[in-house]
């Protein structure tokens, strides 16, 4: 989807790797990097909501929604946004 979005030309790769190297150098990010997909999650949204296309708070909701169906989901079985048991 990043480079979908940047292909588009909604951010250059510059902007991108800006954002991305500050959500990897927050304070409390893992230093063995296991988090690495999470700061491509957060630089990505805030790079969205920054230009007006996501709302933080609807990212944040679907966050939970999309956490709360996979725990619900049976093992072995397709992860879908209406097993969210709050949905």
């Amino acid at each position: 989807m990043t480079v979908h979005l940047h292909e588009r030309g909604l951010f250059t790769w510059g902007e991108w790797a800006e954002n991305l190297s500050r959500e990897l150098h927050q304070p409390g990010r893992a230093e063995d990097g296991n988090d690495y997909f999470d700061c491509w999650v957060a630089a990505l949204s805030a790079i969205l909501v920054r230009l007006g296309i996501a709302d933080a708070d609807r990212i944040l909701d679907l966050q939970k929604s999309w956490q709360r169906a996979a725990e619900a989901t049976p093992h072995g079985k397709a992860i879908e946004l209406a097993n969210d048991p709050l949905h």
